[in-house]
């Protein structure tokens, strides 16, 4: 097979809202695809735009076309400032998630702003984005699209954990690439770290330091969620309508609201992870020393936590391999992961 050489940018905005991830990256496809990434930064969110896409959940469509608009633009700004800060050359495309402010795929609808045609106008190169759209409409969960990375570049490893907004995992099984959504993390832990002053729990300092609260813990570990069967996701509209509530009717103090939900995660994560496996972790919260004690407690799992640049910037860098497969027209949604009802190409293409 002849080698192909492509240089990408992928861009990913999680519900975290820790920034905008930027990766400047070279994929070489083959027989088989490596990818490397060269450059990478995060773009903090300044307090206008963080609360804005936290609050984007309860607005109205048309509110919403005006906040894509304006996203867009805003995208398009923190992305050109990172080609001309290190003079980045022969893009061959940037590769764009967007910012997923609506995600109920049960209703066939999903919506990540920042992914209107504009970007191709103001960037002057070829854009990929809108990448779970299609699956949706296909009947799948337009979640998560990482996986068909994992099976490409990382299968090496029995699982690849993703801690971010929300932790989600995926794994090959009876040959087939399956993945899904576990439970909410930052998405909530951070939100209890604002109360006490801070963007974040610290490698879970204040979490280390507060008290487990047994009956919220009961609480939370029985929510139906955690019987469903995969395939399955979560969204943002969750969190503030089911989990938010039933933490606040506590009335705890934040640390103690930040032991008990990792305890929580921590539990999760534990029942999805075979014995003497190994562990890919990456996304924010593979910085959570305390989560991770937590998992590594009385477990033979083999938790790896690779360089710090793939633990930031993996999902940036495989939103850059979706785009580089949807340009050749190949596979980059897998069935086996989202529900639709067939494996596809997923994603727009504005060509410069």
């Amino acid at each position: 097979m002849q080698q192909k050489n492509y240089t990408l940018i992928g861009v990913m905005s999680g519900t975290s809202l820790d920034g905008i991830d930027l990766a400047y990256v070279k994929i070489n496809q083959g027989e088989t695809i490596s990818a490397t990434i060269l450059i990478a930064e995060t773009v903090p969110y300044v307090a206008q735009w963080k609360l804005a896409l936290q609050n984007a959940h309860t607005l109205s469509l048309d509110i919403l076309e005006q906040l894509d608009m304006d996203y867009t633009q805003y995208l398009a700004k923190v992305i050109h400032s990172f080609i001309k800060k290190y003079e980045l050359q022969d893009i061959d495309a940037v590769c764009s998630h967007g910012h997923t402010v609506l995600h109920q795929p049960h209703a066939g609808y999903t919506l990540q702003i920042g992914n209107r045609p504009e970007l191709l106008q103001l960037l002057g190169v070829t854009v990929v984005c809108d990448f779970r759209v299609q699956d949706v409409a296909l009947g799948g969960q337009g979640a998560p699209l990482v996986p068909i990375g994992d099976q490409l570049l990382f299968n090496e490893y029995d699982y690849c954990l993703n801690l971010g907004g929300f932790a989600n995992v995926s794994l090959d099984q009876d040959g087939k690439r399956i993945a899904y959504d576990i439970c909410a993390v930052n998405t909530v832990l951070n939100a209890y770290a604002e109360q006490l002053g801070v963007a974040y729990d610290a490698e879970g300092a204040f979490a280390k330091a507060g008290n487990l609260h047994s009956e919220l813990l009961e609480q939370l570990n029985a929510l139906p969620f955690y019987q469903e069967v995969a395939p399955k996701s979560l969204g943002i509209e969750w969190v503030h309508g089911t989990i938010l509530p039933l933490i606040e009717s506590f009335k705890l103090d934040a640390k103690d609201v930040l032991a008990t939900f990792t305890a929580h995660v921590a539990m999760q994560l534990k029942t999805h992870f075979k014995a003497k496996s190994k562990v890919l972790v990456t996304g924010g919260g593979a910085y959570n020393a305390f989560l991770l004690e937590l998992l590594q407690n009385d477990t033979t799992v083999d938790y790896i936590l690779p360089d710090p640049i793939l633990i930031e910037y993996k999902e940036a860098l495989i939103f850059a391999l979706l785009g580089m497969l949807k340009l050749e027209n190949k596979i980059n949604t897998l069935a086996s992961v989202t529900g639709a009802h067939t494996d596809h190409s997923s994603g727009k293409i504005y060509l410069s």
